[in-house]
């Protein structure tokens, strides 16, 4: 009984060990590599203005057909609701594809 014991345990520690050197790695090679952070920060500004720029050409749209198109309802407010969900969108989009490629690289890291 106590064998199986020292076996399970012995087995336990030995995979705590094998995580423990794969997260202190990562965390090695995190610091090895600081254009990781400017990625990240690269990351957030393509997120920003995927979401500023439909908002802001769909506000300027609106603004073009409420001079040359009167109606009883703003272009300008329908456009702008639009481009900023399209933009919302694209940023979900880039969010989960960056999301995926994290995980993918991830999962090669801790295969390796």
């Amino acid at each position: 009984m106590s064998e199986d014991l020292k076996t399970i345990n012995d087995k336990k520690t030995a995979e705590f060990g094998s995580q423990v050197e794969k997260k202190a790695t990562r965390k090695i090679k995190a610091r090895n590599n600081p254009t990781e952070v400017w990625f990240g920060l690269g990351m957030m500004g393509l997120i920003g203005w995927s979401i500023v720029v439909p908002t802001l050409l769909g506000a300027a749209f609106g603004i073009w057909l409420d001079k040359h198109y009167q109606k009883s309802h703003s272009w300008t407010l329908v456009f702008l609701v639009t481009g900023l969900c399209i933009g919302c969108v694209n940023a979900w989009y880039w969010m989960s594809k960056q999301h995926q490629d994290m995980q993918e690289q991830q999962e090669d890291y801790d295969n390796d």
